[in-house]
């Protein structure tokens, strides 16, 4: 692979992150849209009125199984997955925000912890959530994940305690908003993450980074550093949006930096079983990709919401509620059981 000059900033791998474009064609001219003898527009492609919720909830089905289709052409994802032995390192990644990249970054954590793993978590994301999330002030550390990427301070520098037995972090600050641009010159900027890790990788079980929600430097040095990656899909009939653009960065990672990357673990987030639509999901989903996807389904509840704001994870701010019970199931499902 030496001729592929990851070493030299001027020809280093540069993530796919930016939409095609389209040529400029001659403005379509559109008929009037038919009125029904009451007044509303007929739809000419679903035979439904635009206000006709079944229509559009078909639509979208539609929509999502295409999508699945696409992906599973694009990218092979029928085949066998390989789930490397321990230590594991896991990127939990997805470009789309708001999908529950850290709420399962925390709280699988928390759950393999209280299997008995060692579990570290490196918070990768310049929010640093993760890092709040676990209890940790970012205002009163002397250095972080930044000065890893950036100082090359050692990583057993930067490790702090939480309060649950075995679940150790690697904590961010307001300063990784800048890393990125920071690292466009350095030599080697894509493994930086990889080279730090090596030299912890064996004290633990599991490694879960979690990633920024874009697919530039820094999601880039967490799948080069990985050996699995954890995509997060929130139960809704738009989740595939955007993981195409995901997989093919991790199909170029894969072949130019990282070739035992690879996606195991599909989690299904946000689920609400007041609604059909989130069931329709969940099988479409699952009808795509496999044995990929968990069984184990996380809820939409409060409590996993507010558990961050107390700095705990769910299976210690409310051991008993839905959220904590779908973590710990969904812990014992990657890991395998107890060690």
């Amino acid at each position: 692979m030496a001729g592929l000059g990851f070493s030299e900033p001027e020809r280093s791998f540069e993530p796919s992150n930016r939409a095609a474009t389209t040529p400029i064609s001659e403005p379509e001219v559109k008929e009037r849209p038919t009125t029904t003898s009451r007044g509303t527009e007929a739809s000419e492609t679903s035979g439904t009125a635009p206000g006709d919720a079944n229509g559009a909830a078909t639509s979208d089905l539609e929509r999502l199984r295409t999508m699945g289709q696409e992906l599973n052409a694009a990218h092979d994802l029928d085949r066998a997955i390989v789930k490397p032995p321990l230590p594991r390192v896991m990127a939990i990644a997805n470009q789309k925000g708001g999908v529950g990249k850290t709420t399962t970054a925390v709280n699988l954590g928390a759950a393999l912890a209280e299997l008995g793993y060692r579990v570290l978590v490196v918070d990768l994301d310049p929010q640093g959530n993760a890092t709040t999330g676990l209890g940790v002030n970012a205002r009163n550390l002397e250095s972080s994940v930044y000065d890893v990427l950036l100082h090359e301070v050692a990583v057993e520098d930067c490790i702090e305690p939480t309060n649950l037995r075995n679940l150790f972090l690697v904590p961010a600050t307001i300063d990784l908003a800048g890393a990125e641009i920071e690292l466009v010159p350095m030599l080697s900027r894509e493994t930086r993450l990889k080279r730090a890790l090596a030299t912890v990788v064996d004290d633990f079980d599991y490694l879960l980074i979690d990633c920024p929600p874009s697919l530039g430097l820094l999601t880039v040095n967490a799948l080069a550093a990985a050996n699995e990656v954890v995509v997060p899909i929130q139960c809704e009939y738009y989740a595939l949006e955007g993981l195409g653009q995901l997989l093919s960065n991790i199909e170029r990672v894969r072949a130019n930096l990282n070739p035992a990357l690879s996606v195991t673990t599909i989690v299904m987030t946000m689920f609400d079983a007041r609604t059909r639509l989130a069931e329709q999901v969940v099988e479409e989903v699952r009808g795509h990709f496999g044995p990929r996807v968990c069984r184990s389904v996380v809820p939409r509840t409060v409590r996993l919401s507010e558990a961050p704001s107390y700095g705990q994870p769910i299976i210690v701010f409310d051991p008993s509620s839905r959220g904590a019970t779908a973590y710990r199931e969904l812990a014992k499902e990657v890991s395998g059981g107890a060690p």
